[in-house]
This record gives structure tokens, sequence and C-alpha cells, in this order.
């Protein structure tokens, strides 16, 4: 027998206390930054129950803040900010989310069949979603294929009406109808082991390696609309005053982040860190995920470096599945990582962030003082003009320190049925609610 569960104020409360407390260790407990309480009780301070969040009756929620945040409207869309049952939770205990029988849903649709390692499950329309009848879709069928060739012939033959699609697909396939590309507001990026590198831990060096990239050859190989990147924040997805968040950035900063290699600048900046070292040369090996876009890049950046700094430096790669490659960051177990991030929310905070001190995403510990306190400031200053001003500031620091490199501005090619409507996709995210198929093919 199906169990119900009708979300009320209370289970806001369970969650945003769960994700707080320093028992769950949750790696996304930093966004609460700012909601009283949040910061003391990550550091173990206070208790959990003082977080600023209170259900008054079943369907009040109030919420408390140390500061005024101004993206805060924004931070409610995000999925860590979503009702968590505590029935639910409990009941399943550490399967809790492991399964999609271990979970609890309230949106439009129920997922049956997940189990992590499956490759194929469903979303079933739920029956007890309070606008049920603006759901027009009963099932949605989802499936894993182990290549894109394999996904574009199921999707020839009418079996899916969604495929994403690899460089050279993309290249083939631009002008075929339901091409489309979806923006993810991600952007990839070199992390440098600073911590435990102490040639990456040079300025210089990182100066160097950013300055041997080809980010326009890169791209081309990797096909599909994505970009040569010279900032973290990506492009379209913060206005200013009408102006793109990222024209306010620093031309001199984004200048170590060319769209073609600038290999006589690459070798001065080189030299010059060899030269602080006490060395003529250095290894380093790059580590990525075993993807097609991954595979290309680590063999587009080797050649890179090789064809700059000649016998310099000695590179090697690693492609590794994502889990595996995920597990190596966290540890800090890599020299050189490529890694990517897609906007949580629509701020240039949500990649800023990453790179304080403290926060668990830096894997190559990257530090600046001046860094911290501004994005501290950012945090609580009441002026917009501030606010702006600071968040400018932070990012030409990471930038002109290559405290990471920005690759790329990554989108994704795609083809999706014509007679598919109604989908709507943000950054990542899908939203079928309202989604519909017609007749035509």
């Amino acid at each position: 027998m199906e169990r119900q569960y009708g979300v009320t104020a209370k289970d806001f409360v369970y969650s945003w206390r769960r994700t707080v407390n320093p028992k769950t260790a949750s790696r996304y407990s930093y966004p609460f930054s700012g909601i009283k309480n949040a910061d003391a009780i990550v550091a173990g301070k206070k208790s959990v129950n003082s977080l600023g969040i209170k259900a008054v009756g079943k369907y009040k929620l109030v919420i408390t803040l140390e500061r005024r945040i101004p993206y805060f409207d924004k931070l409610m869309g995000f999925a860590v900010f979503f009702p968590q049952s505590e029935k639910v939770v409990k009941k399943y205990g550490s399967k809790y989310g492991t399964a999609s029988k271990y979970m609890i849903y309230n949106g439009p649709f129920v997922q049956k069949g997940w189990t992590v390692s499956n490759l194929s499950w469903k979303m079933v329309k739920n029956k007890y979603y309070w606008d049920k009848k603006s759901v027009k879709l009963n099932t949605i069928t989802w499936s894993v294929q182990k290549t894109p060739s394999t996904s574009y012939n199921l999707y020839q033959s009418v079996k899916l009406d969604y495929t994403s699609l690899d460089s050279s697909q993309t290249k083939q396939l631009k002008s075929t109808k339901g091409y489309t590309t979806l923006n993810k507001g991600a952007t990839f990026y070199m992390q440098f082991n600073i911590a435990k590198n102490k040639y990456l831990a040079n300025t210089n060096i990182r100066k160097a390696i950013s300055l041997a990239v080809n980010r326009k050859g890169l791209v081309s190989s990797l096909g599909g609309n994505n970009v040569a990147a010279n900032t973290l924040t990506t492009p379209g997805l913060t206005d200013v005053n009408g102006k793109d968040y990222t024209k306010l950035l620093s031309s001199s900063a984004e200048s170590l982040y060319p769209s073609s290699t600038k290999k006589s600048e690459a070798v001065k900046y080189m030299n010059k860190g060899l030269k602080q070292l006490g060395v003529s040369k250095f290894s380093f090996k790059i580590l990525a995920d075993d993807t097609d876009s991954g595979k290309k890049t680590t063999e587009a950046l080797q050649s890179n470096f090789e064809s700059t700094f000649g016998s310099k430096v000695s590179v090697s790669v690693q492609n590794l599945p994502f889990k595996t490659r995920l597990s190596r960051s966290t540890a800090g177990n890599f020299d050189i990582v490529v890694s990517g991030w897609s906007a949580d929310f629509a701020d240039p905070i949500s990649f800023l962030d990453l790179f304080t001190s403290t926060n668990s995403e830096n894997n190559g510990k990257w530090k600046n003082a001046t860094y911290d306190k501004l994005i501290a400031d950012s945090k609580t200053t009441s002026s917009t003009s501030k606010r702006w001003s600071d968040l400018t500031k932070e990012e030409n620091i990471l930038l002109k320190d290559a405290g990471v490199a920005p690759l790329y501005y990554s989108t994704t090619a795609s083809l999706i049925r014509p007679s598919v409507k109604g989908v709507i996709q943000n950054r990542g995210t899908w939203n079928f609610k309202n989604a519909y198929i017609t007749s035509s093919k």
C-alpha cells in the first residue's frame, strides 16, 4: 500500500536543519550562509535547532536572516532548500536516496525503477500532485546508452525522443530538424593542486600553463556550441544595470586565458617559474573523466603543453569514471584536474564561493585572504553597487593569480523530436510538468 505524506512547513524545517547539521556532513551546507546561525551550526558552535527557520502552523514558514541576501529568491529555487520528510528519512535510514523506492515525491512525477546501476527507469504521473490536471504525460522513460552512436540510432528509429550528440555528430547534424543547444550555465576549468604540488603552487607556472592552452582548438574538437572561456562565471548568467556581469571584469585578468596559444608569453612565465623553483623541468599528470569530452580535453591539453614547453615539462594524462575521478578530486589526489561547475542559481557567487579557503569544492586549496574577505563583504553589504564591485574584484583576483584556469563554457548539443512540446530546460535542470507529444513526428 502506497503511503501518503502531505508536505507541511515542518518538512522544510527538518530539511534545512538536516543539511546544516555537521553530522550530515553535507557538501552543500555553505549556501545556507546568511540564514540565522547557519555558519555557527555548520562549525559546530550552535545547536541545529537555532537555525533561522520555524513553522507557524502547518503551512506558514518564517525565515530569519543574519543579513540581507540579494539572491535569496534565487536560492529558494535550488534543490538543497527543498523539503524532506523526517518520517521517510528515518524509515529508510542509510538506504534513503539510494534507489527510487527509498525516496518520496511531491512533484508532477514519481520516479520508478532507478537503482543507481540500472540502465533504464521511468517517471510516472503523480496522482497526488496538487496540479495533476495540468500534467499531460503519463510516463517518461529514461535510458542510458553506452555510446553516442547507439543513442542516435535509437533516436533515428523513433525509439528515443531525445539524444545528446558528441563532437562528430554535432558537426554532421547542425542543420537537422530538432537540433538544439542547451545552455547549462557551466564552465569547465583546470584546477591546480596548490597544496600538494610545489610546481603548481608557483603562480608563474600556473600562468604559463594557462597561456599554453589553445581554447579555440579545444572547443572545436569538442563540438557543440561550446565557447572558449576567459572567465570563471559564465556569460549570460547575470545582468548588472543592463550589462552582462562578465563585461565588468578586467581585461588584464582575462588575458591569461587566450583563445589560442600564446607561446612566447607562456614560455616567458614558465622560465620565470622554473628559475624561482631552481629546476629546469618538471612533470605532472592531468586527470579528467573518461567521457568523450574528457578524453578529448586531456588529449588537447597534453598536446598544447608538450608543443609549447618541449622538454621543460613531462605530461601524462589519466581519464577515469566520473565517480572515481570525483573521489580523487575530493581527496586531493591529483596534480591538475579538469573540473566543471554549473551555476546552482543565477548569481556569480555560485561560482565564486567555490574558491574560498574553506569551501569543500576547493580541492586544489588555492588561498587568498583578500579574496576571502571580499566574498564575506559581498554577502554582508547592504549596498548593491558595492556588492557588484566586491564580486568583480574577487573574480579578478582569482583570474590574475590563475587560481584556476577556465577552459570553456559548456553547452549540450542535442536532438529533441519536434513532436515533443512544452519541455523547459534551465542550466541543466529539466521541467516536464507541461510537456506533451503532438501527432506529428
